[in-house]
């Protein structure tokens, strides 16, 4: 009676096991397709240096939306302290 009830035991830890194998074996080959389809789009992208240097263009060629526009100076008395130095001696500011 043991020997019936000990070979069932074991049968059903072999079929425990097997999906166990089977499941781990299903998710290795998931995670081989994924990285495969991966590879394929990496080698279809262009290099990342052309994609920067695309991205760059774009985005110096339009003002910064957080930044106000300005199309000069609104007061012409406040370009003096922008332009720097007038005369030739050049700045008579004294730092102590």
């Amino acid at each position: 009676m043991q020997s019936v009830s000990s070979e069932q035991g074991r049968s059903a830890a072999d079929t425990r096991g097997k999906h166990r194998i089977s499941a781990e074996l299903k998710r290795l080959e998931q995670e081989a397709r994924f990285l495969e389809e991966e590879l394929e789009q990496l080698e279809k992208m262009e290099k990342a240096s052309a994609s920067c240097k695309e991205m760059l263009s774009k985005v110096e060629t339009r003002p910064d939306p957080l930044l106000p526009t300005t199309n000069g100076p609104l007061t012409p008395s406040w370009d003096r302290w922008f332009e720097g130095p007038q005369e030739k001696s050049g700045c008579r500011c004294w730092i102590l």
